[in-house]
């Protein structure tokens, strides 16, 4: 698809007459750049060089409209097809053990996330897996919109992925999302100890013709299932999953609560900046100290 997109671009901007270096200046990019998509080698273009092109070389949003394809590309293939399904799906049932789910990230977790990634190959390909992530939260505000029932375990909340700012907006976007209609967020607490799900994350797609498929996901493999003896096997693991989670008021309770502890820590000077502070107090006027941080206290001892 990569190889397409490039042939595409090479026509259009010969019958427009430009060079590449032309185009490159149009789309504010170096002609170069336009060599290796042209030529389908290094990073492949992102959404927003794109629909540049099509402005450049009036093409009417064919080449945005080609870029989904090529953009598949730049996953593993064990996730293109769930990719796929998710994009039927009329239901998601969700266990996710680790990270909050792709469809209720927000964009600066979503980069953290994506940023981890053993197969990401370099800047350019991590925004164009950020930019795909987010526009498959799109999903959540059509018509067409899927139900989405997400458990997450507690170890969700209690990891900070990206520091503080990043996870105090991650679970404000979750206590917004949860009272949706078609949204239900459920916490696992550590308290429930082991469970089926325990290795990773899980999930139930209901595609539109009724029929159901299962993906389990780790961090750098994925399985999707579809042979229906199996797929009812894992969606009775969420269901189990599902009974032993808090209610939803509970859980939003529990969400709450992390986020107050982000917003405490946020307030909370760290280690170096600590010691620059006791190292200004003792520069000053009576601030000598004696072992173990007391302050000497001067004056008459009191009488026994």
């Amino acid at each position: 698809m990569a190889a397409l997109f490039g042939m595409r671009v090479r026509r259009l901007r010969t019958a427009a007459g430009l060079t590449q270096a032309q185009l490159g200046e149009l789309t504010h990019v170096v002609s170069t750049r336009i060599t290796q998509i042209e030529r389908a080698s290094g990073a492949k273009p992102t959404l927003e060089l794109a629909r540049a092109l099509d402005a450049a070389l009036g093409a009417e949003d064919l080449l945005a409209e080609l870029w989904p394809y090529v953009y598949r590309e730049a996953f593993p293939d064990w996730s293109r097809a769930f990719i796929a399904h998710s994009q039927r799906a009329v239901s998601v049932r969700e266990y996710a053990a680790h990270l909050v789910p792709g469809l209720l990230q927000t964009e600066e977790y979503a980069r953290t996330v994506l940023s981890l990634g053993m197969t990401l190959d370099g800047a350019e390909q991590l925004e164009e897996r950020v930019a795909a992530r987010m526009g498959r939260q799109e999903r959540l505000t059509t018509p067409g919109r899927p139900e989405l029932w997400v458990v997450l375990d507690e170890a969700v909340l209690r990891r900070p992925i990206g520091g503080d700012d990043v996870m105090r907006a991650q679970l404000e976007r979750l206590v917004e999302a949860a009272p949706k209609s078609h949204v239900r967020v459920q916490v696992l607490p550590f308290e429930q100890g082991g469970h089926d799900a325990l290795g990773g994350s899980l999930t139930v797609l209901t595609l539109p013709d009724g029929s159901e498929v299962a993906y389990t996901e780790g961090a750098h493999y994925g399985q999707l299932i579809e042979e229906p003896d199996e797929v009812k096997h894992f969606s009775g693991i969420y269901d189990r999953v599902r009974a032993d989670a808090l209610p939803t008021v509970m859980s939003l309770d529990m969400i709450r609560s992390a986020m107050e502890g982000y917003n405490r820590e946020a307030n909370v000077p760290s280690r170096s900046e600590r010691r620059r502070l006791a190292q200004e107090q003792l520069q000053q006027p009576g601030g000598r100290q004696l072992r173990g941080g007391r302050r000497r206290v001067h004056g008459r001892r009191a009488r026994s």
